[in-house]
This record gives structure tokens, C-alpha cells and sequence, in this order.
């Protein structure tokens, strides 16, 4: 059986601290969808966004996740925020996987996201009263794409508490 698990949801909402921690309790593979792009380009994801733009990038990040999903791995996938909200990718992620909207209240994701906004291309160029505004916004435009995943978390506790919500809805159904 294939055991592919995808968290989707915006930049700062734990994605990869829940796939690396699930993924040692599952004894599955993690992949952060970013990381995976940056070892391909051999460049930061920054560097990508600056050097050869946006598109370029959002290229490239389809045609990784269509090399993962339609590969014979199995694996925990966390993708970058806007993964789901280009081309086809939230349909093929939905039907390929077991796919989790990692759902998280926008004033934790603007104090998360206040901590680390150097390394995040799209806010990095922010100051702060700014970034809740910007995220409210790109919240409301990416929600209908993070809601055609197969379940929903909702992130405003702790990782073990995601994680445990995913177990649950894991050993209640057939995942993928």
C-alpha cells in the first residue's frame, strides 16, 4: 500500500515540524517540498525567487511534486504555502495522497511569521504592522485552495497535538 501524506498550508503554520516529527513516528520518509527544489537547483529558494523569479520557481516546484507523488515512494511531503494555489497541484495532491490543511488562526501566523520573515521571500520586504494585513490577505486568497484537502487540522496548540489529530484521522479511514 502507498502511504503518501501531504500537509498543505500557509508559510508558517508548522508544516515541517509536524511532517519531520510524524514522519519519525510513522518511520516514513520526510520531504519538505522546498528543501527538495533548493537541492535540485542547487540554490536557495530565496536566491530562486530573486534570480529567476516566481514563475520560474512555481515551475519547477509542479514539476517536483508531480516527480513525488507519481513516484513509488512513500513519504510525508510538507509544501511551501502557495504549492496548492498553482496549476493543477491541489488536485493531483488530493488525489495521489492523503492530503492535511495544516489550518492555523492568523494572529499565530503573524507572530510566527515576525520571527522568521528574512527567510521568506514574499514577506521578507515587510515591516510588521504590514505583514498581518498582507497575511489576512493571502489568507482569504488561498483558503478555497487549502480546503480541497482531504482533512483539516486546526495548529493553534502545540506539534504533538497536530500530529495526534493526523494519527486519529489516519487509522480511522484508508490513506493512500
Amino acid at each position: 500500500m502507498q502511504n503518501k501524506i501531504v500537509l498543505v498550508g500557509y508559510m508558517g503554520t508548522g508544516k515541517s515540524a509536524i511532517g519531520n516529527e510524524l514522519s519519525k513516528l510513522l518511520n516514513i520518509d520526510f520531504i519538505d517540498l522546498d528543501g527538495y527544489i533548493a537541492t535540485q537547483e542547487a540554490s536557495e529558494i530565496a536566491a530562486i525567487f530573486e534570480e529567476k523569479g516566481e514563475l520560474y520557481f512555481r515551475k519547477k516546484e509542479k514539476e517536483a511534486l508531480e516527480q513525488l507523488l507519481n513516484s513509488n515512494r512513500n513519504f510525508i511531503l510538507a509544501t511551501g504555502g502557495g504549492t496548492p494555489c498553482y496549476y493543477n497541484n491541489m488536485k493531483l495532491i488530493s488525489k495521489k495522497s492523503s492530503s492535511f490543511f495544516i489550518n492555523t488562526p492568523l494572529n499565530i501566523l503573524a507572530e510566527r511569521l515576525t520571527k522568521g520573515k528574512s527567510k521568506r521571500p514574499l514577506i521578507k520586504h515587510l515591516n510588521d504592522d504590514d505583514l498581518t494585513k498582507f497575511i489576512a490577505k493571502h489568507l482569504f486568497e488561498r483558503n478555497q485552495f487549502y480546503q480541497k484537502a482531504n482533512y483539516t487540522i486546526t495548529n493553534n496548540t502545540t506539534v504533538n497535538d497536530a500530529i495526534k489529530e493526523i494519527i486519529k484521522l489516519l487509522n480511522s479511514t484508508t490513506i493512500h
